[in-house]
Order: C-alpha cells, then structure tokens, then sequence
C-alpha cells in the first residue's frame, strides 16, 4: 500500500494513469451499462455493441479482448522510467529483478484469490491460470529481456522471435490425434501443453485462456510496451512528431495483424500472434491519442474521472472478492431505481454500481491512498 505516487513515471505521464483508467473503466462497470441498454433498445446498433462486451468463444476480435493485453501494454511502458530511476539511485540489476519477481509471486499469489477467493481445497480444483498471473509472469520475462539486453535491438529481437517462435510452434505441432498446425480448442499444441503440466484444472476442462504456453507470445505485449516508453523517453524527436510515429506504427500493426489473420486467426484464447499484432497497434494508438491530448497539448481535466479509476487499478480489479458492490449499490440507492420504473431501471442502477465504485476510488484518491504491488 502506498501513500503517494507524486514521484513515479504515471504522474509525470498523466495520460499513463488516465489510460489505465480508461482500460479498466469497462470492466468494473461500464459493460453492464451498455447490456443493460441493449436490453431496454432492442435493435441492431446496440445490439452490436453489447457483442462487443463479450469475447468471442474462439476466434474473432472483439473490444472487450483488448483490456486485458492493453493493461500489460501499460504496464511494459512504464519500465523504461522505473528501471532506469532505480539504476540511477544506486539499486543493482539483482536488486531491480529481485523486487520484479517479488511483484510477480504477488500477482500470481492474487489471481488464485480472485479465482477462487480465500479457501482450502484440492489442488486437482484449484485453477491456477489468472489474469493478473499472466499479467505478472509476462511483465517479468519482458522487464528481464530489458534489463539484461546490451543493446537496444535485442528487444526488437526478442519482441520479433517470439512471435515467429510461438506461430511456428503452434503451425508445425498439434495435440495428439489431430493435424498438424491444428489450431482447435481441443487440437492445438499450447492447450496440450497446458493438460500436460499445468496442475490443478483449465478454465474450459481442455484449455485455459491465461495458461503457461500462450504465456510466450504475452511476453511479446509486455516488451511492446517497453519499447514504447523507451521511444517516448529517448527520442530527441517533437511530442507532436512523436506521437504521429507512433499512430503510423500502430495502423502498420494492425495491417499486419490482419494479413497473419488469414493464416493465424486472431484469438485472445491461444494469444495468437496475429492477436498481440492486432492488440498492440490499437494500444499503441490508443497511447499516443491520450499522450498527445492530455501530455502533449494539456487537456487534463476531462480525464481526471479515469486516472482516478488507473491509480488504483489492481485495488478495484480485486475488490469483488472482499466488497458486494451489488448489495451496496442497492442499499444506498435502491430507491432511485423504484423510483425509475422497471423499464430503465436496470441501465439506472448499471450507472449507480458503476457510481459507487468510482465514488470509493475517488475517496482513496483525495486520502492519497493506492494500492501498489
């Protein structure tokens, strides 16, 4: 837990911090909304967009798949800043990884709290795959590869390798009985892989969106990441022209992304490389938008509302498990919602849950109280 962030590499970069915000705006709340509507405007505009809070059961994009790999893009960014500071405060690199891989067992040791919440059972229904474990072991082996790379192009090499690697993997192999190159939920080599070693079960019996195989190409979004901060901090280039070089390199990504498609099907289950391609040209635009609007030419105040939700991003994401947002919501302003009417009254109380949870994050901002792993 810390007190004060005044100092860290996300409040010189406000849009860092308003990002993240804007990454977890959708899944503390803001996608109940958009169902909700969905429920009382039954026609096809939206429809379309409640589909687009869903993930797709195999292949396809949707919005709703680029949250998770955006945070780990955020995270990688921000790297380049902290590593460097501690280098320059005296730290060793053993130090710098030590306190990496401590953040690590931390991540992973939540995830099974999210998963699971607070228990003691078989390890054979345990599920130890999670989004923050991921999270975790992709930011260390990216943060690794950084620090430990003699020069700057081995990242590009890194970043590039495994990509090409986990494509030619998963192209020439498959489970056993299938084709080669099957890239099935119940055929593909990195869920076999995953049955293989993984304890405890999968999230889908025969596959785990967050498994250790399709944990290699994640790597790849965390040092995309990295790479990024590092041309924002060591570019001798204009903000503006900084940012335009960026917006050009992530439409480049997103071409390539969907020619791979044709022959690697973008999938946030396999984290497909045409996927991390994909994913990562739409953060890199997404950053170089909020950058260029709030960093660069000054507008902040209207993204105030989501730096308070990036601050104490991880705190949110895992306040399900100890706080019924639901039951607080209802308790404090069920009466608004009788008062609606049952036809609007589920988008109401959609807007009042997602209310009571930025109203709580706000008071922890004001009381400059973040929770920090």
């Amino acid at each position: 837990m810390s007190t004060d962030p005044r100092n860290t590499f996300s409040n010189r970069l406000y849009s860092l911090d308003a990002l993240r915000g804007f990454d977890m705006f959708w899944i503390m709340g803001a996608e109940y909304i958009i169902h909700a509507l969905h429920q009382v405007n039954q026609n096809s505009v939206w429809a379309t967009l409640s589909n687009q809070m869903i993930h797709p059961d195999w292949n396809g994009f949707t919005f709703y798949d680029l949250i998770f790999p955006l945070f780990l893009f955020i995270a990688g960014l921000a790297s380049p800043y902290s590593v460097i500071k501690e280098l320059e405060s005296g730290r060793s690199k053993n130090q710098i990884v030590f306190k990496i891989i401590k953040r690590t067992i931390i991540l992973v040791l939540l995830g099974l709290v999210v998963n699971q919440g607070i228990h003691v059972m078989p390890v054979s229904e345990v599920r130890f795959g999670s989004v923050l474990g991921r999270i975790g072991v992709a930011y260390m082996f990216a943060n690794l590869i950084f620090i430990y790379s003699k020069r700057e192009w081995m990242n590009y090499l890194w970043f590039t390798g495994l990509l090409i690697g986990y494509y030619l993997l998963l192209k020439f192999t498959s489970a056993p009985g299938f084709p080669t190159g099957d890239l099935t939920q119940e055929g593909n080599f990195a869920s076999y892989i995953d049955r293989l070693i993984m304890p405890g079960k999968l999230y889908l019996g025969n596959h785990d969106p967050e498994g250790l195989a399709s944990s290699i190409p994640a790597i790849s979004t965390g040092i995309l990441g990295i790479l990024v901060g590092s041309y924002i901090k060591n570019n001798a280039s204009s903000d503006t022209h900084k940012c335009l070089k960026l917006a050009i390199i992530g439409i480049v990504f997103i071409l390539i992304s969907l020619i791979w498609n044709i022959d690697f099907p973008i999938n946030k289950n396999l984290w497909s490389s045409s996927f991390v391609m994909l994913t990562g040209g739409l953060s890199i635009l997404l950053f170089s938008l909020f950058y260029y609007i709030i960093d660069v030419k000054g507008y902040r105040k209207w993204a105030y509302f989501f730096k308070i939700i990036g601050v104490n991003s991880i705190l949110i994401y895992i306040s399900d498990i100890f706080i019924d947002w639901q039951y607080a919501t209802q308790g404090l302003f069920g009466w608004v919602g009788e008062l609606t009417g049952n036809h609007f009254n589920v988008v109401v109380m959609s807007i009042l849950y997602l209310g009571v949870k930025w109203g709580f994050l706000n008071i922890l901002y004001k009381k400059k109280i973040f929770f920090k792993v």
